[in-house]
């Protein structure tokens, strides 16, 4: 089955086997967050795994991204990259591109790739990517610090990553119409958070990059991690016209698809017209869409039903 560890496997056979002690991690493995941090002198050291495999037109793009937007929700600047690239077989074409998107997109970001790895693994059936980004920050934002009462907002929009990839992966099957492709194939330059969660970092209680499973699988990962439940209101998110109509022609929700490009961010009652403010003076568009409450019960509700294990729609398309 594709797709991310059933939480009880994750907390058995992951999270609890970490190797021996150390007084310098500030923050290491746990449910929902999305990057390590390390005392480092006076600063944290952030860091950040992922791989990608599916998205095939734009892999490499999306794996720098996504590697450096958790590192951006943790409250540190993304500096520097490892890559590691595994081919099905000996495909210098593809290289060539994959390579040449992560050097493209580093660029965009002022990340220096600093090293990696590179080899032929025959039992593949596509190209893998797996970047680890590591940046400084001064405080470490995490997922789970969600206080009861804080307001969450959600930048840009939902599904912003998975209208990408159904226009790329999935052109031909949309039926859609070439102008609505071309604008929905442009959210892959939109991926990156950096910029929001700069603006956010001293405000946010907690900040979270909702990926795979797309904002509902997020905010799920926000609010079990944080011990309290949010009430998110569907007709709050923001859906853009592309989303809704690829997702339509797909059978797809898009609450519950790739969220790259947005990020969900906890803040204070108090401060979320700052916290816009903010957002729009950094020229990223924002919206408030739920409220964290106090509860025995951690999980989301949506419009007041209790949302279960999210697995992201797209993975049966690509099935």
């Amino acid at each position: 089955m594709v797709g991310k560890l059933d939480p009880d496997d994750l907390a058995a056979f992951v999270l609890s086997r970490t190797g021996a002690p150390d007084d310098d991690v500030e923050m290491g493995p746990a449910y929902g967050e999305d990057a390590a941090a390390i005392r480092f002198g006076d600063r944290l050291l952030v860091a950040s795994s992922d791989p990608l495999s599916l998205a095939r037109e734009r892999l490499g793009t999306l794996a720098v991204n996504v590697a450096c937007n958790d590192v951006a929700a943790c409250g540190a600047d993304p500096r520097w990259l490892t890559n590691v690239v595994f081919l099905p077989d000996d495909d210098p074409e593809t290289l060539d591109v994959l390579t040449d998107q992560i050097d493209a997109e580093a660029r965009e970001l002022g990340v220096s790739i600093v090293g990696g790895h590179s080899e032929y693994v025959p039992a593949l059936d596509r190209p893998m990517v797996s970047m680890t980004a590591l940046g400084a920050a001064d405080a470490y934002v995490p997922t789970g610090g969600v206080d009861p009462g804080d307001r969450v907002l959600l930048t840009k929009g939902a599904g912003i990553e998975g209208t990408a990839i159904l226009a790329t992966d999935f052109r031909e099957a949309t039926g859609a119409d070439a102008a609505t492709l071309r604008r929905a194939e442009g959210f892959f330059e939109e991926i990156s958070v950096v910029p929001e969660a700069a603006a956010l970092r001293g405000t946010a209680t907690a900040m979270h990059d909702p990926t795979e499973g797309g904002l509902l699988a997020g905010a799920v990962e926000m609010a079990t991690a944080s011990g309290v439940r949010i009430d998110v209101d569907r007709d709050a998110v923001p859906v853009r016209e592309e989303t809704a109509a690829l997702c339509a022609t797909m059978d797809v929700d898009p609450l519950r698809i790739f969220g790259s490009g947005a990020l969900l961010a906890a803040v204070p009652e108090e401060a979320v017209d700052d916290a816009l403010a903010a957002l729009d003076d950094a020229g990223v568009a924002a919206s408030e869409i739920g409220v964290a409450r106090e509860t025995d019960a951690p999980g989301v509700d949506l419009d007041g039903e209790r949302v279960g294990s999210v697995r992201d729609d797209l993975y049966d398309l690509w099935e």
